[in-house]
């Protein structure tokens, strides 16, 4: 069985996620830390949202600190890691970095939501198999 505490995602901006100034539109990070998000569950061989799931995993808090722009086809990384694992919730901390500079940093908490026909949109533990996945990250060696 495979365990990850975190996940590195290589990437190019794209046009379309630049704004008139040439630079990436804010709301874009967010989408970087969930596209690193999928790919850290990928690489547990689990995937966040399968077909037939009984639970599921809203966003219910997100943030960003920006610290520098990203313009079009510049190369970064988004680096996530598993901040916390509760018994209803998960959170990620994400580091944006480009040639080793601080981008933007954030993070991500996701609950654990009971999906199957009829029950009631509340959050319930997050499923055994899905929790011994992953483990908490340590913190970074700056933090």
């Amino acid at each position: 069985m495979r365990v990850a505490s975190e996940y590195r995602l290589r990437r190019r901006v794209q046009f379309h996620e630049t704004d008139t100034a040439g630079i990436v539109h804010f709301s874009w990070f967010y989408r970087y830390m969930e596209e690193a998000e999928h790919a850290l569950w990928r690489s547990v061989g689990l995937s966040i949202a399968p077909r037939h799931a009984t639970v599921g995993f809203p966003r219910v808090a997100a943030s960003f600190d920006f610290h520098r722009p990203l313009r079009f086809e510049d190369e970064f990384e988004v680096h996530i890691r598993i901040a916390r694992v509760g018994q209803k919730s998960i959170r990620y901390a994400t580091e944006v970095t480009k040639d080793g500079h601080s981008v933007a940093t954030g993070s991500l908490t996701v609950a654990c939501i009971d999906k199957r026909p009829g029950a009631p949109f509340r959050s319930t533990p997050i499923p055994s198999e899905i929790a011994e996945r992953f483990e908490v990250a340590l913190p970074a060696p700056d933090a």
